[in-house]
Order: C-alpha cells, then sequence, then structure tokens
C-alpha cells in the first residue's frame, strides 16, 4: 500500500499581479472622465448675493465670467484691502475689461457671438460703483446680455448680512 504525503509547508501562495495593470488603468481612465477641470482659480472673496427667483443657464461654453470683490487672505499683501476685478486668472483693471470681452469674441466661432453672455460674479459686499462702472465698460464694447450670479435661497437674507 503506498502512502500519500501532505505538504504541511505553511506557506501562502504567491498572489498574482497580472490583472493589476488592467485594475490601474481602469482607475485611471474612470477619473479622467469624471473628474471636472477648474476653470479658473478664485483670487477673490466672493460671497454671492441670494436670490429667490433664478434661472439655471445651459450653455456654459458661452459665458464670459468677470469676478468683482475684495482679494481674499492671500493676495492681500500685493494687491491690496479694496475691491478688484479678476478676469480669469489675474486682476485687472476697468480698461482691461474691453480688449477681454474683444478677445473672448474673437476666440468664439462667428455664428455664435451673438449668444455670448457676460456673467458678473460680484461678491454681496462689493461697492455697486464698481458695478456700474463694469457695466458701462460693457455698455461701450456692445457686450449687452449680462446674467448676475447668485445664490439661491430667500433674498432677505441679504439685509441681515
Amino acid at each position: 500500500m503506498s502512502k500519500f504525503k501532505k505538504k504541511k509547508s505553511g506557506e501562502l501562495p504567491a498572489i498574482s499581479t497580472a490583472s493589476l495593470p488592467d485594475i490601474v488603468f481602469m482607475l485611471l481612465f474612470f477619473f479622467m472622465v469624471a473628474t471636472v477641470m477648474r476653470q479658473n482659480t478664485l483670487m477673490i472673496e466672493n460671497r454671492l448675493p441670494v436670490a429667490d427667483q433664478v434661472e439655471k443657464l445651459d450653455k456654459k461654453g458661452l459665458i464670459m465670467y468677470i469676478y468683482a470683490g475684495k482679494p481674499s487672505s492671500r493676495y492681500r499683501a500685493s494687491a491690496g484691502n479694496q475691491a478688484r476685478i479678476q478676469l480669469n486668472d489675474k486682476f485687472a483693471e476697468l480698461s482691461d475689461i474691453k480688449p477681454f470681452i474683444l478677445a473672448e469674441r474673437a476666440d468664439t466661432r462667428e455664428e455664435l457671438v451673438n449668444s455670448l453672455i457676460t456673467a458678473l460674479k460680484v461678491d454681496g459686499k462689493t461697492n455697486m460703483g464698481l458695478v456700474g462702472d463694469i457695466k458701462k465698460e460693457l455698455r461701450e464694447v456692445q457686450a449687452l446680455k449680462i446674467n448676475y450670479s447668485t445664490r439661491v435661497g430667500n433674498a432677505l437674507e441679504n439685509i441681515s448680512n
């Protein structure tokens, strides 16, 4: 009669890493598709006012953003403490608005130029004189479609803040 021997080595078998590259590429592809890239780095304080009758715009690609407010704490040393205008990723003066609008129009297809909307994202505590000056500059370049960005909520909250 023959004897059967059992292996009693106690070692764990080696883990197969053959599927590891597949898993890594699947995760990489998922995050590439699911991640939204930030368009602009906000350099100002931007606590938007509250409104209760708000509409959401559909075509975000046809919107030019102009930010206004006091510089955030990171930029106060270089930009000061007064309300500033931000176009894309840099601080700007009122005189920079016209070239900005004209450059945005030049980058847009000709048939979509009439659909461009200028969105003002203005901090709730910003002086309305600055907003009026921005609107005057926009009028001079015939950028007459203006959108004021707000948060959804009770409009009476603006009075208490």
